[in-house]
């Protein structure tokens, strides 16, 4: 057993078969089966459709290459949080943990768990209080309703829970059940292409016109506002970095299953977008509240609605999985940098996982199902975590100045164009968020300053050892 200061360290478990599922498994949740019907209503156009999609996954590639060549040269467990503390300081690296522990990764688990409760009560009536209890709200900290659809968050919370302790019984064991519901989750979706397809139900005029103007009269606005639903379908695809202290030969293991996972993901996506539109025009995808029941319905009338919210529930308890998982080494990273509360940084002396940082991030996730105000919470810090992104790329080329002669086993290809664009275009969508959802951006920004105190507190902490 490998100590570090007679302490019990994270063990390398994970193999690349495992590292590829968790990216696509972190990636892959309810996004593919609820967006399409807002990109389509968006730019109303059957190329340009499947063309955001397109974009959108190269520029998600694009930061998939850039970070495998930083997560290369620091193979550690917390990702994104080392990145920027070797790269731009200890102040940068804990706003990152502190915005994804506070919010961010935390509100995804949560809403995520919160969607796979809402689809199993398609199959169970899921109890819940009168209207008396669920008008109850908390006083003096908003409109928040804890009693409100008091079965899907019990259902929710289980989830959550469920996950935590898969994975605090060994990171190789949450690496099998994420194995598991990503392969089902893989294996449904691809279910979907191959009967649309062959169901003799379609029309391939749907495909047409390939190139047009939205009925908003300005392509570029158009575009960009389709791409905020396909940038969180696409979300996810960095979080295999936060494991990097438990992939084996991480060097070169992490770069791959980056790159292979994305391109992955985006066949997978444009290859169901395809099949949507093969079965539905665009005008009614754009109508659609679910289109993939539709399309099913479609092809097996009456039966649309059960087969997609069984295969939303497999694939957004996978996520949850994937997400608890990864996010918890973050607050790991933290508290070993006595930037967290340091019980975050115990390994469980058996079963070799940051136990603590797992049971904490589980209990606020709970927390955040119970207020009921997650979904807009997380829109707040959407913009706050492109920010991190664009940082997270031009780490790379702050590393090729600090360390130009460390071994790379792996090296961006098309340096510097590849990280230029990246970082222009996350550049760009923060801008855009911002003129176009002002209100909601600030709050999220005053939601990362807020993590200031926090860091000065620490940092005193620190500081007297």
């Amino acid at each position: 057993m490998s100590t570090e200061q007679g302490q019990t360290s994270l063990a390398r478990r994970l193999t690349l078969t495992n590292a590829v599922m968790v990216v696509v498994g972190s990636v892959i949740g309810s996004g593919i089966f609820l967006t399409p019907q807002n990109v389509a209503a968006t730019v109303d156009v059957p190329g340009l459709m499947i063309g955001v999609w397109v974009l959108t996954g190269f520029l998600t590639l694009a930061g998939a290459l850039t970070n495998a060549e930083v997560a290369s040269l620091i193979p550690e467990a917390g990702g994104q949080y080392v990145f920027f503390r070797v790269t731009f300081g200890q102040l940068t690296a804990f706003l990152y943990g502190w915005t994804t522990f506070i919010v961010y990764q935390t509100g995804s688990i949560a809403a995520i768990a919160v969607a796979f409760a809402r689809y199993l009560g398609y199959f169970v009536d899921l109890p819940n209080f009168g209207p008396e209890l669920e008008a109850m709200k908390l006083p003096l900290i908003g409109n928040i309703y804890p009693l409100r659809d008091i079965g899907v968050t019990m259902v929710a919370i289980g989830a959550i829970i469920t996950v935590t302790a898969i994975n605090y019984f060994g990171v190789q064991f949450g690496g099998m059940i994420q194995n598991v519901f990503t392969f089902m989750k893989v294996f449904a979706i691809g279910g979907i292409i191959v009967l649309a397809f062959s169901s003799g139900k379609g029309d391939t005029a749907h495909f047409f016109p390939l190139w047009g103007m939205p009925s908003s009269g300005d392509l570029f606005a158009a575009v960009g506002v389709a791409m905020i639903a396909t940038l969180w379908s696409y979300d996810g695809w960095n979080s295999l970095t936060y494991l990097a202290g438990e992939v084996k030969d991480p060097q070169r293991n992490i770069p791959r299953a980056l790159i292979a996972g994305t391109m992955l993901v985006i066949v997978i996506y444009v290859l169901t977008n395809l099949a949507y539109l093969y079965i539905l025009p665009i005008d009614r995808i754009a109508q659609s509240r679910l289109v993939a029941a539709d399309v099913m319905n479609v092809i097996f009338y009456g039966w649309g609605g059960a087969i997609i919210s069984a295969m939303v529930m497999v694939s957004t308890f996978g996520t949850v999985n994937a997400s608890s998982m990864t996010t918890a080494r973050v607050f790991y990273a933290m508290a070993k940098d006595k930037m967290f509360f340091r019980a975050m940084g115990t390994v469980h002396p058996t079963f070799r996982t940051p136990s603590r940082s797992l049971v904490v991030q589980g209990t606020w996730a709970s927390i955040l199902c119970l207020t009921g105000t997650f979904d807009q919470i997380f829109t707040y810090v959407i913009f706050a975590g492109w920010i991190f992104y664009a940082l997270g790329a031009a780490a790379v080329f702050i590393l090729r100045v600090k360390q130009p002669n460390a071994e790379r086993a792996y090296r961006v290809p098309l340096y510097p164009v590849i990280p230029v664009l990246f970082i222009l275009v996350a550049t760009w969508f923060v801008y855009n968020t911002v003129v176009q959802q002002t209100a909601d951006s600030m709050v999220g920004l005053l939601l990362l300053v807020a993590g200031v105190p926090f860091y000065l507190y620490w940092q005193r902490q620190m500081t007297k050892g």
